[in-house]
């Protein structure tokens, strides 16, 4: 089976192009695949399917086999790999891709006939409960702003949250603590989870712990929902740039059509074959 391996902002995945290859158990597939010890290794695997309303379909399953709706990181490789593999005309400088959470448009910016980074429609967030929520986990109690872009996020800012112990994302002990935000009862279908470092109006610092994948360099659709929601609590302006383990994303949010767009970098890091054992 043909596989190209693609990062932006160090968040990875394998993709597997099923224009012409056949994935059958894909759930089982990306727990394999994408493990970093025993398999090519990645925060996921993501199928690119025919649509019959876009240029492409995207299916992106975790590294623990479980299935999302959108990865905003992802989207920008998908569209990288049908614009650098022919699917679509070398003319175009835009194409639409097709997630579980509908249609998403990608502006693409091409330098010696290949994607190198794209701006994603992120759509128009959605903030899913009151601005901000009180939760309490492992003694510690804390306040996050719920926000929905295709997928569930909590959003937490650090210095409304004393409660995590540091004013720093680079200080926080992630590792003690994400799993039991991510599964904690007030998701039942577990969320993922933004630690935000406001350092102006216009920056930020971020870090994610992504549900299925634990902490990455980077989430698109997180640091999507942390700006959304530094906007809409007073936080942070329109544009930001978002500052991650990974690398550097922007944010704009245009508060006319409630859409936030996202630009960030796409790169193919390499193809090969992989036969599970």
């Amino acid at each position: 089976m043909r596989f190209t391996k693609m990062q932006g902002c160090g968040n990875d995945y394998v993709y597997i192009d099923c224009f012409s290859e056949k994935v059958e158990e894909p759930s089982e597939l990306a727990k394999v695949i994408a493990d970093r010890h025993y398999g090519v290794g990645g925060d996921g695997l993501i199928l690119i399917e025919p649509s019959d309303r876009a240029d492409a379909s995207m299916r992106m399953f975790n590294r623990d086999g479980s299935e999302g709706d959108m990865c905003g990181n992802g989207i920008r490789y998908v569209a990288k790999y049908v614009y650098d593999h022919g699917l679509i005309p070398a003319s175009r400088r835009a194409a639409r891709i097709d997630t579980r959470s509908g249609v998403r448009s990608i502006d693409l910016m091409v330098r010696d006939g290949k994607v190198a980074e794209a701006t994603v429609d992120m759509g128009k967030p959605v903030l899913t409960g009151e601005l901000p929520e009180p939760l309490l986990v492992r003694g510690m109690s804390l306040s996050f702003i719920g926000v929905d872009v295709g997928t569930p996020h909590a959003v937490y800012f650090l210095e409304d949250n004393a409660g995590l112990g540091s004013s720093r994302v680079a200080e926080l002990p992630l590792e003690d603590f994400g799993g039991a935000l991510e599964t904690h009862e007030k998701f039942p279908n577990r969320v993922n989870s933004e630690f935000v470092e406001v350092l102006s109006s216009r920056e930020i610092n971020f870090r994610v712990w992504e549900r299925g994948a634990g902490e990455t360099l980077a989430c698109g659709t997180g640091a999507t929902a942390a700006v959304f929601a530094g906007v809409r609590a007073g936080k942070l302006a329109h544009e930001v740039l978002v500052h991650l383990p990974g690398g550097d994303l922007r944010i704009r949010y245009d508060e006319d059509s409630g859409h936030c767009f996202m630009t960030g970098p796409a790169v193919e890091v390499f193809t090969g074959d992989f036969q599970r054992a």
